[in-house]
């Protein structure tokens, strides 16, 4: 019979359905008995279109259904029963996974020889050498479905070997041996590459048509033939009596020398919509003037999009192809541009869309490349409960269960660090056979009892040494003190973590694991950690599980480093999909899933070059040239295939076209077919689609969007005096003069801050223990003159280093340059030892002050030391830059003088009354400023302690204004000048907010 075409414009099912019903593709087959219908025979694509043509043939009222087949999907059972009968049984399919392990073992092998070694630049890791495993697994597709073979690959070689790099022709010395390993493994195994088994299925059915359908009517609907054994079915289809080809969006407006173009290798068409079809033509071979259109009405949708979407060659003559301005609002009418300026936004304008295309009864379809954007969509629609999944489903990798293995896994191989443990125990399905409320609760105690502001040893044992030490008292200031018994519910949730992790701390002990071990251990961590929980993915993870464990030591072994790209790799391709029964008017699909569908209103989403269409990455096996010389189709033939499902969707009648402006933190553009559109229709037909677009984003802004607030005022609490403090440290009176708002937040309040969980050490902390080390020196009365001095320092800080185990590389880093730091502190106390009778370190004080109700200043010296000649020093170690002059003469740095103040009045314990002679600070750290005294500097016309009496008055008087008188505390007084952190409190003041306001941003 003939080949037939339905243009992108005409929904295809229905129209198929409708042409066979008035006889048109069933030629002279006798329809005037009742059950006719039963007799037809449609072969389409994809199971959903087989669901989609049986629901047109019911809404058109055509009594029995045809017999609707799919490409290669009769039942394996049955085929040793279609002609000829004597076929023998296919062997099983090899799995993808087991495809998987075994290529990966010959691709380390390859690796750890001297050609593999040379191709990388560094040893790749096990999970780079799964996906490699994977990469040439497709390859081997490729070659399996183009019907090549390791000769086409060796001829590569043979011609062009003068031409290739090291690096190519090594890789291909590499293939000639894995491609004769693989299918020999197959063979031995007794089964066979799923995309073989898809050929040989088709050719059955290709060489039993005759046979099996005789004369009558037989129909193939919605192929474009890229696989070469679909093309000999569909060859033969067309040669039965009564056989009759209908190809999607096939343009037969194509002249015979456009067509010969698209077929020239020279011009590089694979990325045109129109090659597939234009290859299965002349495989068939027929001619542009056999194919016939079913669709009578012409419409300027089609000629637009076919227009814009041209060779490239043709582009010269647009301006003698533009279409009217009638024409393009015509063609453009139902079409929308939605450009958001952010994926999530993309996500709710889309959602916003396709909800009020539900509510005005429509049915909505979303098509999209990208899972994570297609996620993103279904959380938006749930807003107003409609419930709708991707049909491609969800990774496991992503699921809800491939998220709990990722953090047993994280915690394993972390050592137990806090933001990990936090993170299983605040996961809803971590009840290990608790209930959730439970299981909270004493998360709640751990992450404030033990993790905040503490630092663990690696292991649950640290965790266990955190909980005796805030038990017994030791711990000094913990964000909660436990009694008894919150710490015997924390010991028995730990004993069940450490139950749950033993299998994979065991496997992370091992040299080497296999990928089935690893497996073994996640899932056994899982069935503890899970216990109780009904968690999505839960069957799908322990098939997976399940699978591997069966294949055994088939796989790579791998020491037990970068596990979480491990299990990414060995998870690719499992999927979980929802059983549960969801609303059939909304849908979203992928590109393969949402051809040949014609909902009312359809959505493409996600069009951003690079992923619709997606780069034509040829792989790191072949190049691209490589590839055209082996005869495979080179990488920009996806392209192309993603184009015909564009142009195919454009055909629908309401069309929304969605991309984003930005792709995470990087800039993003529009499709390049979105961008051919754009530019063929031109701005004023562009605009108007984009304005009808940017309804739904202004729409999603608004959703989210609070209505206009004034920003807060700066805060001036007024609490009773009461209940103001009494006491306040020396390194208070500073904040006292600063911002007295944070002593009310603090003293009034009751609020501190609580420190970052699990926050890595940094300089700050290690100048703090550089601090102390010297403090301890001093304490112990060693002698800064003696020869072993700078081993006794170094003994000290092995000491208190001790505690950085869990970054005991940094800790040995810090350790050896400590020694540097060590050898100047001796260096200064050496050179004015002449001048220092008595070293005193960590000198509390603690300062009654008469005012009109008793006031107190405590405060601790870092060194106070006693001179020859009776007066004092006082020396402050900074780990940070110490204050200007500028500061030291304005009175804004208070704590020097405050001691001095206090030294004199004899409020400093273990020091005798005396005047201080001098105010020293002394950066502690490594450089060239390090232990460089830096002099205190008083204001003109006072001397040190002239000024510290100064100071002392001012400090009172603000005491007394602030914290004995009825007087609002106001935040930031005199702000810090060139302060890059913000306060401890400065969230609570909002400071942001008014800052801003005042015009004081600098200050921040």
């Amino acid at each position: 019979m003939t080949i037939y075409s339905i243009a992108p414009h005409a929904p295809f099912l229905p129209k198929l359905a409708d042409r066979m019903l008035d006889g048109t593709l069933l030629g002279d087959w006798d329809r005037s008995q009742p059950f006719w219908l039963s007799d037809v025979t449609v072969i389409v694509p994809t199971q959903r279109a087989r669901l989609g043509l049986a629901e047109a043939f019911r809404q058109r009222g055509g009594g029995l259904l045809p017999d609707i087949r799919t490409f290669g999907g009769e039942v394996e059972d049955e085929e040793p029963f279609l002609p000829p009968f004597d076929a023998p049984l296919l062997p099983p399919a090899a799995s993808g996974l087991e495809r998987r392990l075994v290529l990966s073992r010959l691709v380390g092998a390859w690796a750890n020889t001297s050609e593999g070694r040379a191709a990388f630049s560094t040893p790749p890791t096990a999970g780079e050498i799964l996906s490699m495993a994977d990469s040439l697994g497709e390859l081997i597709d490729d070659l399996t479905t183009e019907e090549r073979t390791a000769g086409d690959l060796r001829a590569i070689a043979a011609g062009v070997e003068s031409n290739l790099g090291a690096y190519w022709q090594q890789t291909l010395r590499f293939l000639d041996i894995a491609l004769q390993f693989w299918p020999e493994h197959l063979r031995e195994r007794g089964r066979a590459d799923p995309a073989a088994l898809r050929s040989l299925r088709l050719d059955r059915q290709a060489a039993a048509a005759p046979l099996l359908y005789g004369d009558r009517p037989v129909i193939a609907a919605g192929s474009t033939g890229s696989i070469p054994a679909t093309a000999r079915l569909l060859d033969a289809i067309r040669r039965l009596p009564r056989g009759a080809l209908v190809l999607p969006g096939f343009d037969t407006t194509m002249s015979e020398a456009e067509h010969a173009a698209l077929l020239d290798d020279a011009n590089n068409p694979h990325g045109h919509p129109q090659y597939g079809l234009s290859k299965l033509l002349r495989g068939l071979g027929a001619g542009i003037g056999e194919v016939i259109e079913l669709e009578d009405t012409p419409a300027a949708r089609t000629d637009l999009v076919r227009l814009a979407l041209a060779p490239t060659p043709q582009t010269a003559i647009w301006s003698e192809q533009r279409m009217s301005d009638e024409a393009l609002a015509l063609a453009t009418s139902g079409m929308s541009i939605l450009a958001a300026r952010t994926e999530d936004e993309e996500a709710r304008a889309i959602a916003l869309a396709a909800r009020a295309a539900l509510a005005a009864r429509k049915t909505v379809g979303i098509v999209t490349p990208d899972r994570n954007l297609a996620r993103r969509i279904a959380a938006e629609l749930a807003r107003w409960d409609v419930r709708v999944d991707d049909a491609a489903g969800a990774p496991l990798y992503q699921s809800a269960a491939g998220r709990l293995v990722r953090e047993i896994l994280a915690l394993a191989t972390n050592g137990c660090a806090a933001v990990d443990l936090m993170a299983l125990l605040r996961n809803r399905a971590a009840l290990f056979g608790r209930s959730r409320g439970e299981i909270a609760r004493v998360a709640d105690m751990i992450e404030l009892g033990l993790l905040r502001g503490q630092r663990s040893s690696p292991g649950p044992n640290g965790i266990r040494t955190l909980l005796a030490a805030n038990l017994d008292g030791i711990t000094a200031f913990p964000a909660l003190r436990l009694d008894p018994r919150a710490g015997a519910d924390i010991s028995g949730l730990l004993d069940m973590v450490e139950a749950a992790l033993a299998p994979l701390q065991a496997q992370l002990a091992a040299p080497e694991i296999t990928a089935a071990g690893l497996a073994s251990a996640l899932l056994a961590g899982f069935v503890g950690v899970a216990d109780g929980a009904d968690i999505p993915g839960r069957r799908e993870l322990e098939a997976w599980a399940n699978e591997l464990d069966g294949h055994g030591e088939q796989g790579l072994r791998f020491a037990p480093r970068g596990l979480d790209a491990v299990l990414r790799a060995l998870m690719a391709g499992f999927q979980v999909r929802t059983l549960e029964t969801r609303r059939t008017d909304i849908t979203i699909w992928g590109q393969l899933e949402g051809r040949l569908q014609n909902p009312d209103l359809l959505i493409l989403a996600a069009l951003n070059e690079d992923k619709w269409p997606e780069p034509a990455d040829p792989g790191p096996w072949l190049s691209r040239g490589m590839r055209l010389s082996a005869g495979l189709e080179p990488p920009e033939r996806r392209q192309g295939l993603a184009a015909h499902d564009f142009a195919q969707a454009l055909g629908n009648g309401e069309v929304l076209l969605a991309f984003s402006e930005r792709i995470g933190t990087s800039p993003a553009i529009a499709s390049r077919l979105v961008q051919r559109l754009e530019a063929f229709a031109g701005d004023v037909c562009i605009k108007a689609l984009r304005s009808r677009g940017s309804r739904w984003c202004v729409e999603a802004r608004a959703l989210d969007a609070v209505a206009p607030v004034l920003p807060a005022t700066r805060p001036a609490p007024n609490p009773p005096v009461e209940v103001r403090p009494r006491r306040l440290s020396v390194t208070e009176i500073e904040t006292l003069m600063r911002s007295p708002y944070d002593l009310y937040a603090k003293h009034v309040l009751g609020l501190r801050p609580i420190d970052a969980l699990g926050s890595p050490p940094d300089a700050r902390e290690r100048g703090t223990i550089i601090h102390d080390i010297f403090a301890q020196f001093v304490i112990d009365g060693h002698d800064a003159m003696a020869a072993d001095a700078i081993d006794i320092l170094n003994a000290i800080a092995r000491v208190k280093f001790a505690g950085l185990d869990a970054i005991s590389e940094r800790r040995d880093i810090w350790l050896r340059r400590f020694d540097t730091a060590a050898r100047q502190f001796l260096d200064w106390e050496r050179s004015r030892d002449a001048e220092i009778r008595r070293r005193h370190a960590e000198i509390d004080g603690d300062w009654a002050l008469k005012l009109n109700e008793p006031m107190r200043i405590t405060g601790r010296a870092d060194r106070v030391d006693e001179r020859v000649d009776g007066t004092l020093e006082i020396v402050d170690f900074k780990t940070g830059t110490p204050p200007n002059k500028a500061a030291m003469q304005n009175f804004q740095v208070p704590q020097l003088l405050l001691e001095a103040q206090m030294a004199r009045v004899g409020a400093l314990e273990g020091v005798a009354p005396a005047d201080t002679a001098a105010l020293t600070y002394v950066k502690v750290g490594l450089g060239p400023d390090a232990f460089v005294p830096k002099a205190f500097v008083p204001p003109e016309g006072h001397d040190l302690m002239s000024a510290a009496d100064e100071l002392a008055r001012r400090a009172q008087t603000h005491m007394e204004h602030f914290l004995l008188r009825q007087t609002p505390m106001p935040s930031r007084l005199l702000p810090l000048a060139g302060q890059r952190f913000a306060g401890a409190y400065d969230h609570l003041a909002r400071v942001a907010e008014w800052s801003a306001m005042d015009g004081t941003e600098g200050d921040q």
